[in-house]
């Protein structure tokens, strides 16, 4: 998705699209690397600000998507949203150190802005990464799920497997019958 400048008018600018996941290649290896597959278009609202020679970008991006639970391994479909703020500039601000006065060197990392060139910005890394950070961690598909069995493999949240659950084994354990003196 690329927006031109002269675009991005004094009042802002409003943009709203639907876009399949295949158009942000590096999202769809990002997701296929985690075992989501995105069942529904991303759709996208922005508004974009122009605010000197910076452009701020605030949005927010919805799909749907298909992920294999954490503890059982189970496919179940989950709604993915995510909101999110970005600064595009052209050139990194000079910035200076308050209590010596002298110019401190900041990358645009370190500033919270993505840096752009000519007369077009290009959203479209910027939503994906979005988008990727949206994505959970470690997807499950109930908040109560009870996972698989680790003796036979057996889905606990549809069967009990009658298996003998051994004894949690705490790092600590050891430690338990230590007494100390006062």
């Amino acid at each position: 998705m690329r927006i031109r400048i002269d675009e991005i008018k004094d009042e802002g600018l409003d943009l709203e699209s639907e876009e399949a996941a295949a158009s942000y290649p590096t999202l769809v290896e990002a997701a296929e690397a985690e075992g989501c597959v995105f069942v529904s278009p991303l759709q996208t609202r922005l508004r974009l600000v122009r605010i000197g020679e910076m452009i701020e970008v605030e949005g927010t991006v919805e799909s749907r998507v298909r992920l294999a639970c954490s503890r059982c391994l189970a496919e179940f479909e989950d709604p993915l949203a995510g909101r999110f703020a970005l600064t595009f500039a052209r050139e990194l601000p000079e910035v200076t150190d308050e209590a010596g006065g002298e110019e401190v060197e900041l990358n645009a990392e370190e500033m919270g802005l993505i840096l752009f060139h000519g007369e077009e910005i290009d959203l479209g890394e910027a939503i994906a990464e979005q988008v990727i950070m949206a994505l959970p961690m470690h997807p499950l598909c109930q908040e109560e799920c009870r996972g698989l069995c680790p003796q036979c493999g057996t889905n606990l949240n549809e069967t009990d497997c009658g298996c003998e659950r051994p004894a949690f084994n705490v790092k600590f354990a050891a430690l338990k019958n230590i007494k100390m003196d006062k």
